[in-house]
This record gives C-alpha cells, sequence and structure tokens, in this order.
C-alpha cells in the first residue's frame, strides 16, 4: 500500500476499496443500545488501504439528509501492522482528514468510528486471514440487534474452535463439508449466546499509546 505524509497526515494513494461491512437494522427512536452495531472484514492489516472505504461507507449508510461526517476512529494497536494518526479521506464530494487513536486497552477486535455529533459506531474487526464462510457467519451474528456477544467472543469463537481438533483424523467427508461452510463456527457462537446474559461493556478507554 503506496501512502504519503503531508504534515503528519497520511494520504493513501490507492482509490478507497468497497468494505466487506454489515451493519444492523436501524434501530427505532428510544431504542436500547446494542452490544455492536455490526461487523466488517478488511482484505489486510493495512489501516491507510482499509479505513477511508470503511468510513465512506459508515458516511453513506446514516439518513439521506444526514451529513455529518466520521470524524474520529478508536483502533487497538495490537490488531493493525502500522499506526497513522491523522489520514486523509478522499469521498465523491470533498476530502476530509479523519483522526485515528491507538490503544492497547480497547478490547480485541473493536474499531469505534465516532461522528462529528458524537454518534458511535462499534464494530467487531474480523481477523484478516479468516475464511470467507466463518467471516459470513462472524459478521451476521454481530450485527443482529439480539447479539450480546462482545468483540473478545466473537474472536474466540473464530480463532479457538473448541471440541473439534481430536476428532481431525476421524473426520468424513460430510464433516468437513460442514465446518468449511461456518457449521463449527455457528455451533460454537450458538453455545457462546445461550451462556450468560451480556457481559458488562467494556469499552473504557484507559491509555493511549502513543507511536514512536
Amino acid at each position: 500500500m503506496w501512502t504519503i505524509t503531508e504534515r503528519r497526515t497520511t494520504i493513501s494513494l490507492s482509490p478507497p476499496s468497497t468494505p466487506r461491512l454489515r451493519l444492523r437494522p436501524a434501530a427505532s427512536p428510544g431504542a436500547a443500545r446494542t452490544v455492536l452495531d455490526g461487523a466488517w472484514w478488511p482484505r489486510s492489516a493495512d489501516p491507510s488501504a482499509e479505513l477511508p472505504g470503511l468510513i465512506l461507507a459508515l458516511q453513506d449508510h446514516g439518513p439521506i439528509d444526514d451529513h455529518r461526517p466520521v470524524t474520529h476512529v478508536l483502533l487497538r494497536v495490537d490488531d493493525w501492522e502500522s499506526r497513522p494518526r491523522r489520514l486523509r479521506i478522499d469521498g465523491p464530494a470533498d476530502t476530509r482528514v479523519v483522526r485515528l487513536s491507538w490503544f492497547d486497552s480497547l478490547p480485541a477486535g473493536l474499531l469505534t468510528a465516532i461522528h462529528a455529533d458524537g454518534r458511535r459506531v462499534d464494530l467487531f474487526t474480523v481477523p484478516v486471514s479468516t475464511t470467507h464462510a466463518e467471516a459470513e457467519t462472524a459478521m451476521e451474528l454481530a450485527s443482529q440487534p439480539a447479539n450480546h456477544l462482545h468483540t473478545p467472543d466473537l474472536l474466540a469463537a473464530l480463532t479457538t474452535p473448541p471440541g473439534r481438533a481430536d476428532r481431525a483424523g476421524t473426520q468424513n467427508d460430510s464433516e468437513d463439508a460442514w465446518e468449511s461452510e461456518g457449521g463449527r463456527l455457528r455451533e460454537d457462537l450458538a453455545t457462546r449466546w445461550s451462556g450468560p446474559a451480556a457481559r458488562p461493556a467494556h469499552h473504557q478507554i484507559t491509555r493511549d499509546r502513543r507511536s514512536p
């Protein structure tokens, strides 16, 4: 990914990509806030390449008369390969600079986009290496209004499949197909979903790790 830095603002030299994004349906006025607003599956761990398309898509998702842009994005340090502080977003109508803040205390897999009016969008960031079937399953669950799983729970289901490793030598073709289509992840997420009610949200930021 080619970028240049202009007065500490990172500028992507590639056009914004179309994000693999799934958002929950719009909530009715006065409805309780959901655990997550959706999920996003980036193609790489390069924030300069991935964030412009996501930010433009989030801005387009709002009401047609809502022109309040995304101005600030909170990200977890360990989820990305670099840490730009300001990112220029070249949209179809204008160009804006979005501030990026990096935290090591943010829950694993969480990205929060903040609009100019303070409205926030909490997304589960699906790991780049996730298979297509499992990514689709995770994004589907994260975008459901009834979801009570936080990003660490979703991430654990993707990265630590329970109870099937010892069957690897005995799986038949139908089991392989079931797993490749996301069946294992659906089963694990269903187990987690049927557990205790939502845990307290862990969105408190305790420290902003500054880039060297």
